[in-house]
């Protein structure tokens, strides 16, 4: 910084959502100087994001708050069912299990299962790792007025809202993380088509403190209302008191009375309060560009998608650790000139699959009719509901909450990637494991505590299953043109097997580069084409 009005940053961030924080927390692990306004105090007051993917909780392991995110509040002991019910506290219709976080087992593709953490809960925990302005890296109630490419990066007019001052802020690159409503990608002239038909919802967020004790072992984390009147989900906020039930508005387009739809979804007497009911429109945009010049669009700026699954948040995270790396890479001077292109190429092709997979599990939800008899007590009532049940059981509804496929299961393909044969299916619900180039690479364990995917962060590194002879030149080349790059040696048959070749080279975002059985026979080729010089 030049003076209190003018600042210099590598990177200026705009918007301090969840995206936006961890772009921020990213950068800072890479070691990049950055900046991030926010309009708001930063105090978030509706929950909105529930669950943390596990993708998104291996970043979080990366940057060394996966525990804080674990321990911001959700109890160890809440059920974690789905349950399809007429009423909470009516006929029950199916359910789908899940242990607790406290009964369950790791599964074998991830140190980090996903982990429910409202955004009240998320964001202070990254707010701690980055800090406030002076001594951290956020602004709040700080407005971005304007702003103009130079052939020196971005220069941006921002409006201090508590000293109602003005300040110029230098940055190299710029990268808009201020939602479906982006004021930068507009400015930008990026257009984002919708791929589906905009609709609009009620969240009514209500207080019931005494509902999980009265419902028992028959609670649920999420119930999916089916009745003529409700066809929404109702969801345990934070596993205490706190819910939240979304709502189609009336045919007329009037905001529904949120009491009466309460009282609608749960027919059991418990007492609530409600907190609040707020309309919301839900898009399924992806913007044309996620890059113009050295402006870059991440998250719902670049991407809307339906919540349905829990999608979205992860999807822009997963933008923000691909961006992030690359940023690094180039301003610190190893990266080629191409790298920063291959963030679009590769992101963008993800956010349209998880826009499909959130609006085919959403159309799920839509497309039942109810009559009226499911909610009696007469033997039609009883075989409507069983042959529902037998129905949700065939189509498999238990994808929408159980699909690592979708979190893991997505491939880069970018000049920076090197394909070495067939790929992988990308049937997400037919996942496995793979080393194939433009996966993300395998988990397994290398001793108690330590996963393979914790070798992986601030370098390119190569994994060696079999001897390490001849990887000097390798080393040496990397050295000459200021790559990081580290050797792991790995005399384990198991992992060997997993990661399919003896050689497996992994990009800084943990995602697969090249691979094979013999050391390539260029060596300069080949980093020159990973670091993104082609």
């Amino acid at each position: 910084m030049t003076s209190d009005n003018n600042i210099k940053t590598d990177v200026l961030i705009v918007g301090g959502g969840p995206v936006g924080l961890a772009l921020a927390v990213e950068l800072r692990y890479q070691g990049i100087d950055c900046t991030l306004i926010e309009e708001t105090d930063g105090v978030v007051t509706d929950p909105k994001v529930s669950t943390v993917g596990p993708r998104s909780m291996e970043f979080c392991r990366r940057w060394g708050i996966a525990q804080q995110i674990r321990n911001a509040g959700w109890p160890s002991d809440h059920t974690l069912d789905i349950a399809w019910v007429t009423s909470v506290g009516g006929h029950e219709i199916y359910r789908v299990h899940f242990p607790s976080y406290a009964e369950r087992s790791l599964p074998n593709y991830t140190p980090e299962p996903e982990q429910v953490c409202p955004q009240n809960w998320f964001a202070p925990v990254f707010l701690n790792n980055l800090g406030e302005y002076p001594d951290g890296a956020i602004r709040f109630l700080s407005r971005l007025d304007s702003f103009e490419q130079t052939a020196e990066g971005v220069i941006a007019q921002v409006t201090n809202l508590e000293k109602e001052s003005t300040e110029v802020i230098h940055a190299q690159y710029m990268v808009a993380c201020d939602g479906a409503r982006s004021t930068v990608r507009k400015a930008c002239d990026v257009d984002a088509p919708t791929f589906h038909a905009t609709q609009v919802f009620q969240s009514v967020v209500f207080k019931a403190p005494e509902l999980a004790s009265v419902m028992g072992k028959n609670h649920a984390m999420v119930y999916y209302l089916v009745n003529p009147i409700l066809q929404e989900p109702l969801r345990a906020v934070d596993g205490d008191s706190l819910y939240r039930l979304i709502l189609k508005p009336k045919e007329d387009g009037s905001v529904r009375d949120a009491e009466e739809a309460i009282r609608a979804a749960i027919s059991i007497d418990t007492p609530f309060e409600i907190v609040s009911n707020v309309p919301w429109r839900l898009t399924h945009r992806v913007a044309d560009h996620f890059r113009v010049g050295n402006i870059f669009f991440v998250g719902d700026s670049a991407h809307t998608l339906s919540p349905s699954g829990g999608f979205g948040m992860n999807t822009g995270i997963g933008d923000a650790v691909d961006l992030g790396w690359k940023l690094a890479a180039t301003l610190k001077g190893w990266a080629g000139p191409n790298l920063l292109d291959t963030y679009e190429i590769e992101r963008r092709p993800i956010a349209v699959r998880n826009l499909q997979q959130a609006n085919a599990n959403l159309q799920r939800t839509q497309k039942r009719a109810i009559p009226p008899v499911i909610m009696t007590d007469t033997p039609e009532g009883e075989q409507i509901r069983k042959e529902m049940a037998v129905g949700m059981e065939r189509s498999g509804v238990k994808r929408e909450f159980d699909a690592p496929g979708v979190h893991f299961g997505f491939r880069y393909e970018s000049g920076g990637i090197i394909p070495d044969g067939t790929a992988p299916t990308d049937d997400p619900f037919e996942w496995k494991q793979s080393s194939y180039p433009g996966c993300r690479a395998p988990h397994a364990w290398l001793e108690p505590g330590k996963s393979t995917l914790d070798l992986f962060g601030r370098s390119f590194v190569l994994m060696c299953f079999q001897s390490t002879q001849g990887v000097e030149t390798l080393t040496k080349v990397c050295q000459e043109k200021g790559v990081p790059l580290s050797i792991q040696h790995i005399d384990n048959p198991e992992i060997a097997k997993l990661y399919e070749r003896a050689y497996v080279l992994v990009r800084p975002d943990g995602h697969v580069a090249w691979r094979g059985d013999t050391l390539p026979e260029d060596s300069k080729a080949l980093i020159d084409q990973v670091r993104g010089s082609f």
